[in-house]
């Protein structure tokens, strides 16, 4: 199955949007990161099956609870950020830094694993677009606007204020973001914050890790509404895998992930999905694509049900690089290393 997804997905890198293995390292080992050139049981992602997933880059999730007081969310964060730089230069071989989508594909080409970085909630900037340009200095491309409370600034999905959207803070640091070079992912945001910043942004936006609401109604799922709006802005859904989300069942499969990945292509266009599994970020995930191994799986599934490789090669990575290119070239002070 991997020979035949490396022909399908050739000169391609297979780029996923989210993996909290960096939380999970702190949970399971105090950040230690040795030991990850074997299977890790306790773990959905290690070097092994990295390689046998065929996965090209991964945005490593920097996450810390939404719960925390801001200021120690800041410091929080920036310890992830750190287990992510420990991470790559333990394995050398293994792992690249990237921060821009030229720097990702050179990475790839190499022979390694690109290793990108995205915030998981603004509660982590706490409010201080000087904290936000330093996590871009540090090479975070992509900030998720909220986690599962809202800030001050932003609804969320799953928050008290479903319809208050962004407010004036919260327009200033899209703004920021879109001058900075930084991706605003609106995964764990409400629709009404969807909306809003759909309605502000100046560059494509993306959801790292989001599936389809039409599909499975639950609140960190995307209406169709928002799908299309996501078209016109150019952006990616990046379809997650995470049970809960994808079936209103307790025992989701591949199967239910390829429906969400084929809605959302049906409401969107095939130019506007890409992955986003969220391994490590939850217990367990589908049957059938229950590690990092499992991603050819899912385009076997797909090809099976009759997509072309050109249509698995955007979902696989073109098209996010497409959004990174574009947040890129719309930047006026780009901030990612090596920029200037």
């Amino acid at each position: 199955m991997r020979d035949r997804m490396n022909e399908l997905l050739a000169g391609v890198p297979l780029i996923d949007g989210h993996n909290d293995l960096p939380d999970a390292l702190r949970v399971s080992a105090g950040y230690s990161v040795a030991g990850l050139d074997a299977v890790r049981a306790e773990l959905q992602t290690d070097i092994p099956r990295l390689r046998q997933g065929n996965v090209g880059a991964q945005f490593w999730s920097v996450w810390v609870p939404s719960d925390l007081p801001e200021q120690a969310a800041v410091v929080a964060t920036l310890e992830q950020v750190d287990a992510v730089y420990r991470l790559v230069t333990a394995y050398p071989q293994v792992f690249g830094f990237a921060a821009t989508a030229y720097e990702l594909e050179r990475v790839w080409a190499s022979g390694r694993i690109a290793s990108l970085m995205g915030i998981e909630g603004g509660h982590s900037i706490a409010e201080s677009l000087g904290a936000l340009r330093m996590f871009a200095r540090l090479g975070v491309r992509y900030m998720t606007l909220t986690h599962n409370d809202d800030t001050a600034w932003a609804a969320s999905a799953t928050g008290l204020r479903q319809t208050t959207g962004l407010n004036d803070t919260g327009r200033a640091i899209v703004a920021e973001m879109n001058r900075i070079g930084m991706i605003v992912d609106l995964s764990h945001t409400a629709e009404s914050t969807q909306l809003d910043v759909l309605a502000a942004t100046t560059a494509p936006v993306i959801f790292s890790h989001s599936s389809a609401r039409a599909v499975t109604d639950h609140p960190r799922n995307v209406t169709d509404r928002v799908l299309e709006k996501l078209a016109d802005n150019g952006g990616v859904l990046q379809v997650t895998f995470v049970p809960g989300f994808v079936s209103a069942r307790p025992d989701a499969t591949l199967a239910d992930v390829a429906d969400h990945v084929e809605h959302a292509r049906a409401v969107a266009g095939v130019d506007h999905i890409g992955i986003g599994g969220d391994y490590d970020g939850t217990p367990v995930q589908p049957q059938g694509l229950e590690d990092v191994s499992t991603y050819p799986a899912l385009f076997d599934e797909l090809a099976t049900r009759g997509w072309s490789a050109g249509d698995l090669q955007k979902l696989a990575g073109r098209n996010i690089l497409r959004v990174m290119r574009a947040v890129e070239d719309a930047a006026t002070e780009p901030l990612w290393p090596g920029s200037r």
